[in-house]
């Protein structure tokens, strides 16, 4: 297996078994044991269990970035690129189960809290897509004027509730019923 191989073994093998188990029950040697690698050869890739669990996480928003950067345009108005990220988003999250389970189990560890807490109370300076569509909303007086944290908590609230339920089999979305939740998570934002 080549360096690039292992080091992406080991991250699949990470989201499988935190999707499956949770990151306290997904040890490095079970992690190890899952990639196929020697338990060692982990901490040739990242320094520690933290380091890895954050790269997985980093590589997940990119791929989720990337995924919602299709046909995403500034030139088209405002609603319309609202509803473009947040029901790409949701498309995202139900056709990668592994990663939805990975993501949200990060946002609610104290890895995500950390993270989100320097995202959304403004001490990152590139904070994102999402951040910089909110405040200019905000500014033109388009969306609600609400702290930022409230704001993600309307757009993204839903679409998490949304896709788990889909996810567990409580629901079946489509492109249509897709659609009309990421107008109705516009509603609850809109002045």
């Amino acid at each position: 297996m080549s360096k690039e191989d292992k080091r992406e073994a080991i991250l699949q093998a990470t989201l499988e078994l935190v999707a499956e188990h949770g990151f306290h029950d997904a040890p490095c040697s079970l992690i190890a044991e899952r990639a196929g690698v020697a338990a060692g050869t982990i901490y040739r890739y990242f320094e520690n269990k933290d380091v890895l669990i954050i790269t997985l996480y980093r590589e997940l928003e990119g791929k989720i970035n990337t995924f919602l950067e299709q046909g995403y345009s500034m030139d088209i108005p405002y609603r319309e690129r609202f509803l473009h990220l947040v029901s790409n988003l949701l498309q995202f999250f139900i056709t990668n189960p592994k990663e939805f389970k990975y993501i949200e189990q990060f946002h609610n560890s104290p890895y995500g809290v950390a993270f989100r807490r320097d995202r959304l109370l403004g001490q990152q300076e590139d904070c994102g897509i999402y951040c910089e569509l909110f405040k200019q909303g905000v500014e033109q007086q388009v969306i609600k004027d609400l702290p930022l944290v409230l704001l993600f908590d309307l757009a993204f609230g839903p679409i998490v509730s949304v896709a788990r339920n889909h996810i567990l089999g409580f629901i079946q979305l489509d492109a249509t019923l897709i659609q009309r939740i990421a107008e109705a998570c516009w509603d609850s934002m809109k002045r």
